[in-house]
């Protein structure tokens, strides 16, 4: 009763800091997003990719797709994909803006290794035994914010972007935020097929009601148009 009214306590206070907008982005952060080539990713924010190895190993994953929906948004794999090969691994450049300030929740069959380079941000992770994990990236070490994280195969993990915390705490002082930009090192590499964003339906089966309707923001609506059902044919019991 205690883990969860602590869980309770901690989830309350998730809650959008900035509104996405397809307002432009400003100049400065257009400049960025120029200088590094980024373009919009599927879970929002920014992205490219900076290095692929040219090592390949046999895949450890099944060969359907993960999720056809991701399949769907992504369009045409990649040229010379092969679904029994894996690259050892890729890296990318990630950027969340005060415009597209939200990475919706998702899940990799691959391990992801995170490392900060410019601004703050808050990170969501949905573990396979049902903890709820949550903290805080940014540059105040000295306040536990984290520098580097790692996130494993199979664990849902969402994020959104957070100004400096003089501004969190005074509505008065908040103006553009500083963009959050950090690297992500998938390994093995990514493929579009090893990714699932997690849906409204799922959210509900995994956790409890009270704890599921706090954290619906964060999942990626889908088109009326869509099909509902689920895509994914892997437990959440599993490991990638």
């Amino acid at each position: 009763m205690v883990q969860n009214t602590t869980t309770q306590t901690v989830l309350t206070g998730l809650r959008p800091a900035y509104t996405p907008s397809s307002d432009p982005e400003s100049t400065h952060t257009d400049a960025l997003i120029k200088a590094l080539s980024l373009l919009p990713h599927i879970e929002g924010g920014y992205f490219s990719q900076t290095d692929a190895s040219p090592t390949t190993i046999p895949s450890p994953y099944p060969s359907s797709p993960l999720s056809e929906e991701t399949v769907s948004l992504a369009g045409e794999t990649r040229p010379g994909f092969d679904a029994d090969i894996r690259r050892l691994s890729t890296t990318i450049f990630y950027l969340l803006t005060h415009r597209r300030p939200l990475g919706r929740f998702h899940r990799n069959r691959s391990r992801i290794i995170h490392t900060l380079h410019r601004g703050r941000g808050r990170y969501v992770l949905l573990h396979q035994d049902g903890r709820i994990e949550t903290f805080v990236v940014g540059h105040d070490v000295e306040k536990g914010e984290r520098l580097q994280w790692v996130v494993e195969g199979g664990v849902w993990k969402a994020s959104y972007l957070l100004g400096h915390e003089e501004e969190m705490e005074d509505d008065s002082k908040r103006g553009e935020p500083e963009a959050l930009l950090i690297s992500e090192t998938v390994v093995p590499g990514f493929e579009y097929v090893d990714h699932e964003f997690l849906s409204e339906h799922r959210l509900a089966e995994l956790l409890p009601k009270d704890q599921a309707d706090i954290l619906l923001w964060l999942t990626r609506k889908r088109e009326p148009t869509q099909d509902t059902s689920e895509s994914s044919e892997e437990s959440d019991d599993r490991g990638d």
